[in-house]
């Protein structure tokens, strides 16, 4: 595989975006998912790229474990999550015999993996590839930002929880981030606090603030917080992704819950996807500023 069979592929992707975290149990991948439903709620079509190998959990919070990738002659066609194929994903996770079954691989063969997942996979015209990585600076990332780096991704987005142990270990994706180059678009503080779901009243479970002192302290942009909310967790851990979820549990015997068409917009009734259609304005700004100074830096490089 050549570099330049992973520009053709990203010749048709407008922005690139990895989700990262220093920390395992943050919700890095939750954000990821809550982050591609909101662009695609504002228009944009979306592909998340699912390479954290042993733990490939996208396909389920999207709905879609079990589908299958076909191989066409343009390449692999990965999976959509809505009807109107605004929403399409790739993850190890389809090319498993089982969703039980184990990836025990050393990491040349997990380089090997991403680099054939950035060449093969035929994505269409996308506004925006998300990456969802594993937890760590390991050998992942570094593949995926070997392999990315000449055509200039937008950046990352950091994902912490607001505990010390948790900004202690994000600290170090920062650190990673800025080593290798890669452009810090902003942090999101996850499960800052646990939203009742009988009377709606925040409760700081994990205390607060944590994360927007980390950014602040770090000089890169606070995208946002977002609570643990059970309505989210329930949509996510169901297997039918059309049913609205309600925070108190299962329909009552008899009862039906109220169905919609796709995951796109029974997420939008979650109390989360407001916040989340903040944090996804956010990063779309920072995008477009990241982009204006690339150009601007460019512009003076050949005056």
């Amino acid at each position: 595989m050549s570099h330049a069979e992973v520009g053709s592929r990203l010749a048709s992707i407008k922005h690139v975006v990895l989700v990262l975290s220093g920390k395992g149990g943050v919700g890095k991948s939750s954000c990821t998912v809550q982050l591609a439903l909101s662009l695609v709620g504002q228009g944009q079509r979306v592909g998340v790229l699912d390479i954290d190998l042993c733990g490939p959990s996208i396909p389920r919070m999207l709905g879609l474990e079990g589908r299958q990738i076909h191989q066409a002659s343009a390449g692999w066609v990965p999976v959509f999550a809505d009807p109107s194929k605004r929403l399409a994903c790739m993850s190890i996770g389809f090319l498993l015999p089982s969703k039980d079954a184990s990836v025990v691989w050393r990491g040349p063969k997990k380089n090997a993996m991403i680099k054939q997942f950035l060449a093969d996979v035929y994505w269409g015209d996308l506004d925006y590839l998300l990456i969802d990585t594993p937890p760590g600076t390991s050998d992942e990332h570094l593949a995926a930002v070997e392999y990315l780096q000449e055509w200039s991704p937008d950046g990352a987005v950091v994902v912490t929880t607001p505990q010390a142990v948790a900004l202690a270990d994000v600290k170090k994706e920062i650190d990673f981030c800025r080593k290798v180059g890669l452009p810090i678009l902003g942090l999101v503080e996850n499960m800052s606090g646990f939203v009742c779901p009988h009377c709606a009243e925040c409760t700081n479970v994990f205390s607060t603030g944590g994360g927007e002192g980390l950014a602040r302290h770090a000089g890169i942009p606070f995208l946002g917080r977002a609570p643990i909310d059970p309505a989210l967790v329930m949509l996510l851990e169901q297997e039918d992704k059309t049913l609205v979820p309600s925070a108190n549990g299962p329909a009552a015997a008899g009862q039906e819950q109220e169905r919609t068409a796709s995951i796109v917009e029974t997420y939008q009734r979650c109390q989360l996807s407001k916040l989340f259609a903040e944090i996804a304005r956010r990063l779309t700004e920072g995008v477009a500023q990241q982009q204006q100074q690339q150009q601007q830096t460019a512009d003076t490089m050949y005056s």
